[in-house]
């Protein structure tokens, strides 16, 4: 039986290290620009699209559930986010296995491949973050006792736990590497909400209106979406409200009594940080400010997961 979680192909040829810059589309009023470069958003050499998300300040919280503090986060450096979820198409492609549950044939144009991968834990989510950072060349973030950074397959779907696992549990990031990673909850609600300063601050992901912007259970028919058929956030981000909970690197806890610069979450907690509500839920649990939280090991067929790049 597939585990609850708190509240309520081949992969293409990869010979490319780095990035291939897109340039700045003013009408997604991409702020970030100058006059000697343009960092909205990039194309990994595997066709991953990202999209940068600046340095800045914002207050998180209040976690409409379970905390009702708010904290001010500074971020000294920028980041860029996944402009979609991961794919049905791209998991398979990198981890040589697609566990999802929703693999029928798509609805009214809808491309299945397209839809968000779901049914995985947060192992498989850090174990896709190192296997595609060393196929793209990239220093991998996370380090586990005994599993090669240097070995693709020791990454792969077949390899990763699906039972709570004290050696998994002990993974220590590298937040100096270059490869992908999970973003951290304070990363996630901050693009969210739509970066610096919060602009905006919908309810939502880029909206007051939640049909605007996402799949939840009121309009969902009971099943995931292709990514990007809603309408993307301030930065350019999709489906940050509903479709899949995605999975973050933080362990869950309360928010820190104070300012904090860089956060990357508390140091002890046996659960991780699940963000942005899913089909299956209602139109609360797509709020940019609620939290959800799960075993490393839980899965389920509204759970899945971005990437995060520095």
């Amino acid at each position: 039986m597939k585990k609850m979680f708190g509240f309520l192909g081949i992969i293409v040829l990869i010979t490319i290290m780095g990035f291939v810059f897109v340039s700045c589309d003013k009408d997604t009023k991409c702020d970030f620009c100058n006059e000697k470069s343009c960092k909205c958003a990039f194309e990994s050499s595997s066709g991953i699209e990202m999209r940068w998300v600046s340095a800045g300040t914002f207050t998180m919280g209040p976690d409409i559930w379970n905390d009702e503090a708010t904290v001010q986060v500074s971020f000294s450096k920028g980041f860029y986010m996944s402009k979609f979820l991961v794919t049905q198409e791209l998991y398979e492609a990198v981890m040589e296995a697609n566990p999802s549950n929703f693999l029928t044939g798509a609805e009214e144009g809808e491309v299945q491949e397209r839809r968000p991968v779901e049914t995985v834990n947060w192992y498989h989510a850090i174990a896709f973050c190192n296997r595609l950072s060393i196929l793209e060349g990239l220093t991998p973030v996370y380090t586990i006792d005994g599993i090669s950074n240097t070995n693709a397959d020791a990454w792969l779907h077949s390899e990763v736990p699906t039972g709570n696992n004290s050696t998994w549990n002990a993974v220590t990031p590298n937040w100096n590497a270059d490869g992908y990673r999970l973003p951290t909850d304070a990363q996630w609600e901050y693009a969210a909400k739509g970066g610096n300063g919060s602009p905006g601050n919908f309810t939502y992901s880029g909206s007051n209106d939640i049909d605007d912007v996402a799949w939840y259970s009121g309009n969902s028919g009971s099943k995931t979406h292709e990514v990007g058929l809603k309408a993307p956030n301030r930065l350019g981000i999709y489906d940050m409200s509903g479709n899949v909970w995605e999975w973050c690197w933080d362990r869950y806890a309360n928010y820190p009594g104070g300012p904090v610069t860089d956060y990357y979450g508390a140091a002890a907690g046996a659960d991780r940080v699940l963000r942005g509500g899913g089909w299956i839920n209602s139109a609360e649990g797509a709020q940019s400010g609620g939290r959800g939280y799960g075993s490393p090991d839980s899965w389920g067929n509204s759970i899945g997961f971005r990437l995060v790049r520095p």
